[in-house]
C-alpha cells in the first residue's frame, strides 16, 4: 500500500495555535511596563497609561501584527509544494549566506552584543533566522543528493563539515553564541538521519567542543558568561569596572530569571501581578518570557508550555519518519529539530540550566522575525504531513536515494 493521508496533523496545528494564543495573553499581562517606557515623553518621571500619548498596550498592539504576518508565512509555507523549496534551495542558501556577511558590516546591534540585525523602516531583521531555513532546505537537497556517500568520510563527513560552516562562522563572528547552537543541532539532526557513521557524528562533536574550549575564554561576552554560570561570584558577575560604561552584570538576568521561576510557585501570582516583569528582569517579554511567565502562571500551568514543545517534536518527527521521500524527510526532521532544540535551549536558559544564549521562545516570544519564520517552518511541516505515508515499510522512494538511518531503524518505531 503506497497511498498518501492527504490529512493534516491536527495535534500539531491546535498545539502552535495554543501556544499564539498564549503569547497573546502573555504579552498582554507582561509587556505593560516595557510598553510604557517606549511609548512615554522623556520628560514624564512617572507616566501612567493614557498620559501625554503613553500607550499600555504598544507591545501587544505590535505583536498581534507580527503574528498576522506570520500567520501569512504560515499560510505560504503551507500551500507551496515542498518542490519549490528544492529547486530554490542552492540560490536561498547563496542568498541568506551573502546577508549574514552584509550584517557583520552594515548589522546594529539592537543594544546587544551581537550585531545581528538590519533595520529597515523602523523595523529590524535578523538575518540568522532565515538562514535556519535555507540550510535545512540545503542540506535536504545536497543529502538526497549525496545518496550512500554520506557514509564516506572524505565525500560526507567533510564535504558536511564545508557547507554547514558556511554558516555558521558568520554566525559566530557577530557573535551570537545561541544561535550557532540552533544552526549546529539542525545540521546535525539531518545529517545523522540522513545516515551519517556514528563514528563521524562523534569526531565531530569532539571537534566543536575542542573549538568551543578555544573560543569561549578568548571571546569577551562568552568568557565572563560561562564564567558566571560555573561560578557566580561577585568578579565573574561584574567584570568590567571602571571603563566608563555600565558595569555589566553577567549573572543578573539568570539570577532575576530564577527569582520569577520561583516566586510563581505551584500557581502563580496571577496576570498582571508578576513583579519581576516591571523592575528587575530584563527583556521579560523577549528571551525572558518563559520566566516571567512562570511567575504568573505558576509550575503546573508553566509545565503545560514545556508539555507543548514535546507534544511539537513527536509529532514533528513522526511527520519526518513517514514522510513520502528521503527529501521530505530530512526537512521535517531539520524544522522539527530546529523548533524544540530553541524552545528547550530558552527554556533551559530561563531556569537557570544554561548560561544566557540570547534566542527567543518559538510561538511565544516578542520578536517579529523569529515569529515568520518559526510559522512557516510549521506551514512547511504541516504540508508534508499531507504527503506522509501510513505504513512506513512500503517507502520505496527512501531506499532508492540511499537507505536513511531513519529506515533502517524504522521497524522499532511500527512496535
Amino acid at each position: 500500500m503506497h497511498e498518501r493521508s492527504g490529512r493534516v496533523d491536527m495535534v500539531l496545528l491546535l498545539t502552535v495555535f495554543i501556544l499564539l494564543v498564549l503569547s497573546i495573553v502573555m504579552i498582554t499581562s507582561i509587556g505593560v511596563p516595557k510598553s510604557i517606557s517606549l511609548t512615554k515623553p522623556p520628560d514624564v518621571l512617572f507616566p501612567t497609561c493614557g498620559q501625554d500619548g503613553v500607550d499600555c498596550f504598544f507591545l501587544l498592539k505590535r505583536h498581534v501584527v507580527r503574528i498576522a504576518v506570520g500567520l501569512v508565512a504560515f499560510f505560504l509555507g503551507f500551500r507551496i509544494p515542498v518542490r519549490f523549496w528544492r529547486k530554490i534551495a542552492i540560490p536561498l542558501f547563496g542568498f541568506t549566506f551573502l546577508l549574514l556577511i552584509f550584517v557583520l558590516f552594515a548589522g546594529s546591534t539592537v543594544g546587544t552584543t551581537a550585531r545581528a540585525w538590519l533595520i529597515f523602516a523602523n523595523t529590524s531583521v535578523q538575518p540568522a533566522e532565515f538562514a535556519k531555513l535555507a540550510l535545512i532546505f540545503y542540506l535536504g537537497t545536497w543529502m538526497e543528493r549525496k545518496g550512500k556517500d554520506i557514509e564516506d568520510f572524505r565525500n560526507g563527513f567533510l564535504s558536511f563539515c564545508v557547507v554547514t560552516a558556511i554558516i555558521v562562522i558568520p554566525v559566530i563572528l557577530q557573535p551570537d553564541f545561541g544561535s550557532s547552537v540552533v544552526f549546529a543541532a539542525i545540521a546535525t539532526g539531518i545529517y545523522f538521519v540522513a545516515g551519517a557513521r556514528i563514528r563521524h557524528l562523534a569526531l565531530g562533536l569532539t571537534i566543536i567542543f575542542f573549538i568551543s574550549v578555544l573560543i569561549v575564554p578568548n571571546v569577551g561576552y562568552l568568557k565572563y558568561r560561562f564564567a558566571s554560570f560555573v561560578s557566580p561570584t561577585v568578579e565573574n558577575c561584574q567584570p568590567e569596572p571602571g571603563k566608563g560604561e555600565i558595569r555589566r552584570n553577567y549573572c543578573w538576568q539568570t539570577e532575576q530569571a530564577n527569582i520569577a521561576v520561583g516566586s510563581g510557585r505551584i500557581f502563580g501570582k496571577g496576570l498582571t501581578q508578576g513583579i519581576q516583569k516591571a523592575y528587575w528582569l530584563p527583556q521579560a517579554t523577549d528571551d525572558f518570557i518563559f520566566a516571567a511567565s512562570a511567575e504568573e502562571l505558576g509550575f503546573i500551568r508553566t509545565s503545560l508550555i514545556v508539555l507543548a514543545y514535546f507534544v511539537i517534536a513527536y509529532r514533528g518527527f513522526i511527520i519526518a519518519h513517514f514522510a513520502a521521500d528521503k527529501y521530505t524527510m530530512l526537512v521535517a526532521t531539520g524544522i522539527t529539530t530546529w523548533l524544540t532544540v530553541q524552545a528547550f535551549v530558552n527554556i533551559a536558559v530561563n531556569t537557570g540550566l544554561m548560561p544566557v544564549t540570547g534566542i527567543t521562545l518559538p510561538f511565544m516570544s516578542y520578536g517579529g522575525t523569529s515569529m515568520l519564520t518559526t510559522l512557516a517552518g510549521v506551514g512547511i511541516l504541516l504540508q508534508i504531513s499531507k504527503s506522509t505515508t501510513p505504513y512506513y515499510a512500503s517507502n520505496t522512494n527512501r531506499r532508492r536515494n540511499g537507505r536513511s538511518r531513519s529506515a533502517k531503524y524504522g521497524h522499532l518505531a511500527r512496535g
